[in-house]
């Protein structure tokens, strides 16, 4: 196979149909520079393994950016991106990468192309979020959308951004609201400890500062149980509970090794164990923006915060009480979830009075990641 025949497949894999004209253009000028694209630079430097098809357009990305004067280059990168697997977001924080080093000239023009791109392939994106002061810490609100507010909590080690591809279906019916939980994203440095009654009390203030007077909530895993919670000490200020994918029986011993295993191995050592948890094998293997991005926050996470959370959970005595919630009440399972599975979610529905329950399909314990427009259209 010549180096001509596997330059035009790479570039047709990040470029599509278009590959093929932009040869038989550069060629009807110069066919040395055409060769040189198809058999050089697709066919030998591209072609390579080392670097996956998405890194090489993230790096490609960043030196048009970078180096200016190569906006229409940029424009065809930008768009190989998003056809390589490079998620929108990701590509924003690509273009806030090179202000420290390539100075906010570059940058702006980087992003004014990129939002450009963004526009010409119809993504759109939640609203961006904004820094808000609670009782002792700041914390990032995402605030789209008009109606009745529902308020979205994240689950343990991640942050508002869990939500986002559920936002926008969300945003039909309410005006969404997601933020960063105390020990969480931007709140990470928040003042400890942490305890579902503290992250309970957090959201109080969010939404006695967002006056919200009545709203529905919506909590998964670790936000399920701060949004019990909360029903249980604040009925009055809800519309509605709704509870996703969240163990509250029978795993205080569990929650407090994993506590124990992030203070003597690191947060590293639980990535394996958590994304095999949260995602289907799937999942993993196709390492998506979502599997990324949990990676990541994981990764990102200070241990005395990861710890902290699994321990605040773990004391929680939620099930117990579970009798005394009187708002209207949704619980949605995930029908692959190990962990808060359809049954126990099924043995929490009859604890509750009048507590409906749905299970969606195909879906393991992040279900907002993996079926975001599912769960929307089951939280309403």
């Amino acid at each position: 196979m010549s180096r001509k025949i596997v330059g035009a497949h790479e570039m047709h894999a990040i470029d599509g149909q278009r590959s093929a004209a932009v040869v038989r253009t550069v060629r009807q000028t110069s066919p040395a520079l055409a060769d040189a694209l198809t058999d050089h630079v697709f066919g030998e430097i591209f072609a390579r393994a080392e670097l996956g098809r998405r890194e090489r357009e993230l790096v490609t990305c960043g030196i048009l950016g970078a180096i200016g004067g190569a906006e229409t280059q940029l424009r065809v990168h930008l768009s190989a991106a998003l056809r390589t697997g490079v998620d929108p977001d990701e590509l924003v924080a690509l273009c806030e990468h090179l202000t420290p080093y390539a100075g906010f000239p570059r940058a702006l023009n980087a992003l004014s192309e990129a939002r450009a791109i963004l526009k010409e392939h119809k993504i759109t994106r939640p609203g961006l979020p904004k820094k808000i002061q609670l009782s002792d810490h700041e914390t990032l609100v995402s605030d789209s959308g008009k109606g009745e507010p529902l308020v979205l909590l994240h689950a343990i080690g991640l942050d508002w951004r869990m939500w986002r591809d559920a936002i926008l279906p969300l945003t039909k019916k309410h005006r969404v609201i997601a933020y960063d939980l105390r020990g969480h994203g931007y709140a990470a440095p928040a003042p400890k400890p942490l305890s579902v009654k503290r992250w309970a009390e957090d959201l109080l203030h969010l939404a006695d500062q967002l006056k919200l007077e009545k709203f529905h909530v919506a909590g998964l895993s670790l936000g399920g149980m701060v949004a019990m919670e909360f029903a249980l000490e604040h009925p009055e200020r809800l519309k509605s509970l709704n509870v996703v994918a969240s163990a509250i029986h029978g795993v205080k011993e569990t929650y407090m090794q994993r506590a124990h295993d992030a203070e003597r191995q690191g947060v590293e050592a639980q990535i394996g164990t958590t994304l095999t948890r949260w995602f289907t094998p799937e999942w993993l293997a196709v390492n998506g923006w979502a599997v990324r991005y949990a990676r990541e926050r994981i990764l990102r996470s200070m241990v005395e915060n990861w710890a902290g959370a699994w321990r605040a959970i773990g004391e929680a005595h939620l099930f117990e009480r579970l009798h005394e919630i009187k708002v209207a009440t949704k619980l949605v399972a995930a029908e692959l979830d190990k962990g808060a599975t359809v049954e126990s979610m099924r043995e929490m529905a009859k604890k509750i009075q009048k507590a409906k329950l749905q299970v969606i399909e195909g879906a393991s314990h992040m279900v907002s990641l993996m079926r975001p427009v599912e769960l929307a259209e089951a939280l309403g």
